[in-house]
């Protein structure tokens, strides 16, 4: 199995950034934009019960829409992909079973084989004290999401700016999310740098090692 360097990964890493002025003329080819969307698929979740829901907008009418209700920032309307990070409102004894009978259906095997885990699942997410908070415990996932998604748009060489300077209850009421289930929580646009855009060469500014990072 071919793995890439660790000299490679820290010259993407270093060479991304938050892309400010995106090239409107340029445009993710479609099979590099499946490869990002399976990568937000593959995504790491707590319980891998995937608490989420990615919008992919394309539409220039309605990036249009949406940018006013994203502080006006151009990357919106100008980039190639814009993704919307939705997150579930609740979690249900409905919504385990359904990942239950995807586990079965994947990796072979009864349903009734996983009651321990569906019982532990059920115990801490429906039942239990942490779903008082269960909406800010899934919008939490969503960010491992795009997390992952920014290392993988580095690795292909494609722009993307994660943002939360947006109004999730407006992107809400523009994508029709009342009553789905859903609820914005972040947004990423994608694509490729403007030539003139001055960020991209400025030195990436982060504390030393030393400062963040701390061995026991």
């Amino acid at each position: 199995m071919s793995t890439i360097t660790g000299e490679s990964l820290l010259e993407q890493l270093n060479w991304r950034y938050a892309t400010k002025k995106f090239d409107a003329t340029k445009k993710i080819s479609a099979p590099d934009w499946a490869v990002l969307e399976q990568a937000l698929v593959l995504t790491a979740s707590s319980y891998g019960l995937q608490p989420w829901k990615f919008i992919v907008v394309t539409d220039p009418a309605l990036k249009a829409k949406l940018r006013p209700a994203s502080w006006n920032q151009a990357q919106v309307e100008d980039c190639s992909h814009l993704v919307v990070f939705t997150a579930k409102q609740d979690i249900s004894e409905a919504d385990v079973d359904r990942f239950i009978a995807r586990i079965a259906e994947v990796r072979g095997g009864a349903v009734e084989s996983l009651a321990g885990y569906k019982g532990f699942m059920v115990g801490d997410l429906v039942k239990g004290a942490r779903h008082a908070i269960i909406q800010e415990w899934a919008a939490r996932q969503t960010y491992i999401a795009m997390g992952n998604l920014l290392t993988s748009a580095a690795l292909l060489g494609i722009d993307a700016c994660p943002f939360e300077g947006i109004e999730p209850a407006k992107y809400d009421e523009i994508l029709g999310l009342q009553g789905t289930g859903y609820a914005t929580v972040a947004a990423c646009p994608l694509g490729y740098r403007a030539s003139d855009d001055k960020y991209a060469s400025v030195p990436k500014v982060r504390f030393e090692t030393k400062d963040v990072v701390e061995h026991r």
